[in-house]
């Protein structure tokens, strides 16, 4: 009985065979992501450095919050990049977002550790 059911065969979806170019093109697109995420975390790291120096107080959660906003803001960089953002998934923003801290975090501790008050 079970022999003459015949399962419902499912098409093989084949996938888009990318050429070099498109790949090249991939690949480089990811690389600006990536720098991108590098230099505003950079940046962002030296202007919450400059400005603990200027206020002369603690302002770890405004260094924060400046490095977040720095997070946001590279969705509107990247379409000022004409980089398609529409593919990024949750995973891909977290990757930029941690790429952001990782950098504003490493070179605010080095100025502050570094550089003499």
């Amino acid at each position: 009985m079970t022999e003459d059911v015949h399962e419902e065969e499912q098409p093989v979806l084949s996938r888009k065979k990318k050429t070099r170019l498109e790949k090249q093109a991939e690949h480089i697109d990811r690389i600006k992501k990536t720098l991108m995420a590098c230099i505003i975390g950079i940046f962002v790291g030296i202007v919450s450095y400059y400005l603990q120096v200027t206020v002369k107080n603690d302002i770890g959660l405004l260094a924060f919050m400046l490095m977040l906003a720095g997070v946001v803001i590279q969705r509107h960089i990247f379409m000022l990049m004409h980089i398609d953002t529409s593919k990024l998934g949750a995973k891909d923003w977290l990757y930029q977002g941690f790429m952001t801290f990782a950098f504003w975090f490493m070179s605010w501790t080095l100025l502050l550790s570094t550089v003499s008050h």
